[in-house]
């Protein structure tokens, strides 16, 4: 049995909804166990045990969220050297590009030496005035959709070996 690890942080229910469906699809794969954590609750001990891992974060300030930087600086060093070659995906909920929170979270597995398996997945709220920034998000079925794919297929590829 494989394990696939989403660690996530939301704080208006975007990336919450973005990694339910990611690891609602990924749970459907025969062969996969899934292990959906809020970035404050994950720690070094799942970050090992995983055999994949999906990452998601909102993009605060143009970088991903504080909360998920902190899961990884929690996890970093126990990791290193010891996770080397697993599969990882990403997954951004933006108010604007996202690029940055990708860029940063793709420079982490590089150290960490993962290995990526689908390009960054980055949906885009369009939230650029203090009242949407802190609305609650609500994630279209399109979107949701392409999340699914994202948990689907690292889920595959890890119960048929292929990563």
């Amino acid at each position: 049995m494989k394990t696939l690890l989403i660690v996530y942080h939301t704080m208006t229910g975007g990336t919450a909804q973005m990694a339910r469906a990611a690891a609602d699809a990924a749970s459907q794969q025969a062969g996969v166990t899934v292990s959906l954590r809020r970035a404050t609750e994950a720690g070094p001990d799942d970050v090992l045990a995983a055999d994949g891992y999906l990452f998601a974060t909102p993009e605060n300030l143009a970088a991903m969220s504080g909360l998920m930087k902190d899961f990884f600086d929690r996890c970093y060093y126990a990791a290193l050297d010891r996770v080397n070659g697993r599969p990882y995906a990403v997954m951004i909920c933006a108010g604007s590009d996202g690029q940055n929170a990708l860029r940063q979270i793709d420079r982490i597995a590089t150290g960490w030496r993962l290995k990526s398996v689908a390009p960054g997945l980055i949906v885009c709220t369009h939230a650029q005035t203090p009242e949407r920034i802190l609305a609650p998000k609500q994630i279209g079925a399109d979107d949701l959709e392409r999340c699914a794919e994202i948990g689907a297929g690292l889920a595959a590829g890890l119960a048929l070996g292929v990563f």
